[in-house]
């Protein structure tokens, strides 16, 4: 695994790649990789990085871990490749964007968009061996990005997260909220939807207003 991570996050996440934690894990997920079928592919696993630099994030949604099935992760969580079937938990996104903004449900499900604006799609954990769903968890990945999530909070202010269901809501003792935004909701997924506890949240004209008010650009959330 070539940590391939755009230079703008490297000068705060150096003394992570030296961490005997972060060495470990480089050997699991070359080992992964080598010997089973693992997504995303290798190329894309700091695609959230790559996409949203250090400098511009100014929104972070955090999600668990990749999707499982064939050509779906693409290093950006809640994402999928283009021409790829809608997970679930995206279609309730989306669902919800179209109620919050009046904007049309869109053909892909590609977030790039939303990360090329600002938007860090952070999965806790980056890398997972095909169907089988948290199979990379608790191998060091969590700590890698926990640190950035540390790191974002330290070093930026007005950065809004949002953090959707009891895992994300955890990262919260991360995030400094006297300097940060924080918006909590159930998540989407359909389990949780059903219930209640994600449609009408209105995260998205929220973090919109949020950005306005610190006299920052709006995420033009449509695709």
């Amino acid at each position: 695994m070539n940590v391939d991570i755009h230079q703008s996050w490297k000068p705060f996440l150096q003394p992570e790649f030296v961490k005997p934690y972060f060495k470990s894990l480089v050997e699991f997920i070359k080992t992964e990789y080598r010997t089973h079928t693992c997504f995303p592919k290798g190329s894309d696993i700091f695609n959230a990085f790559n996409h949203c630099h250090f400098n511009d994030t100014k929104v972070v949604i955090i999600g668990q871990d990749p999707y499982h099935g064939v050509g779906q992760a693409n290093g950006l969580c809640f994402s999928v490749n283009d021409g790829i079937s809608h997970p679930p938990s995206l279609i309730n996104i989306f669902k919800e964007i179209e109620q919050d903004l009046g904007i049309p449900y869109p053909k892909s499900g590609n977030l790039m968009p939303w990360a090329d604006q600002g938007v860090l799609l952070l999965n806790a954990t980056l890398t997972v061996r095909a169907h089988q769903a948290a199979s990379h968890q608790k191998m060091g990945w969590e700590q890698f990005t926990d640190a950035i999530i540390k790191t974002i909070s330290s070093e930026k202010t007005n950065v809004i997260f949002l953090l959707w269901g009891g895992f994300a809501k955890k990262k919260k003792k991360l995030i400094d909220a006297n300097k940060h935004f924080v918006l909590e909701t159930g998540h989407p997924s359909p389990l949780s939807a059903n219930r209640g506890y994600w449609f009408g949240n209105k995260h998205f004209s929220k973090t919109n207003s949020q950005l306005e008010q610190v006299g920052a650009s709006v995420i033009e959330w449509q695709l």
